[in-house]
């Protein structure tokens, strides 16, 4: 089971919901545009995690970002889902993105 930190406007994140969805993997969705307490959680794992390093250098979010049940961060979905075997879904339009230079999350 995961923690899927993340939004509903971000196009990385509806893939990875998507993929999930479709291979049953089991997930509780936070979206830190709908609570303030979420999205300072969510700030709180950025702002102290190396994990979120690269992503503050090139000036992606970070999302989704993905914590297991012992606390572990990872935000590549993509790659965990491939290790189990399981598709990739990209349901957006190539070119979508959220970070400011419009290629990632």
């Amino acid at each position: 089971m995961f923690t899927i930190y993340g939004s509903v406007m971000c196009p990385d994140c509806r893939d990875c919901k998507a993929s999930f969805d479709l291979s049953g993997v089991p997930y509780t969705f936070v979206d830190i545009n709908l609570r303030l307490h979420d999205l300072a959680d969510f700030l709180a794992l950025r702002d102290r995690l190396p994990v979120f390093d690269h992503c503050k250098e090139i000036g992606d979010i970070g999302l989704p970002a993905l914590v297991r049940e012992d606390g572990s961060v990872f935000l590549d979905w993509e790659g965990y889902l491939r290790e189990q075997g399981l598709p990739v879904v990209h349901a957006d339009e190539p070119g979508q993105a959220c970070s400011l230079d419009r290629r990632g999350c």
